[in-house]
């Protein structure tokens, strides 16, 4: 019985030192698009370690958290925001909330939002890094210049 009891006093007082981030899960979450995606992101963006969510499709990097990613947002094929490509994705970048940035999947179905905060880890880094993840989604488009 002393053995369970510590035991059990060890898993609480471990478990209780994993806070989960808070995060609101996307309106379109449960999109098996996003499944793949959340099984394919990886343990480490640069120094920031993966933590646990409390949301379904989201993830969080860093403690504090300063990588945030949700799936299942609607897509986006039509923004006036720039678009930058890293990895195999398009990204629109949202500067709005800088040093947070706002990186939102371009015309990938559904779309992905990552939020990086650059005072403690790089965008660059971070979009690239969850490349081989964000590389199941489907693309309907990519991004073009102006010009073009």
């Amino acid at each position: 019985m002393r053995i369970f009891t510590i035991s059990m006093f060890l898993l609480v007082l471990v478990s209780g030192c994993t806070q989960a981030v808070n995060l609101e899960a996307a309106e379109d979450s449960n999109n098996p698009n996003c499944a793949d995606v959340s099984v394919r992101l990886p343990d480490m963006l640069g120094e920031n370690r993966l933590r646990y969510t409390n949301a379904q499709a989201t993830a969080a990097w860093g403690n504090p958290a300063a990588i945030l990613l949700r799936c299942g947002l609607e897509t986006v094929e039509v923004s006036a925001l720039p678009c930058v490509t890293a990895g195999t994705t398009d990204w629109l970048v949202d500067e709005s909330a800088a040093p947070k940035y706002r990186f939102i999947s371009y015309a990938t179905i559904p779309a992905v939002e990552v939020i990086v905060d650059s005072e403690v880890a790089s965008g660059i880094t971070a979009l690239e890094g969850l490349s081989q993840a964000m590389s199941v989604l489907q693309r309907t488009k990519v991004c073009t210049e102006l010009a073009d």
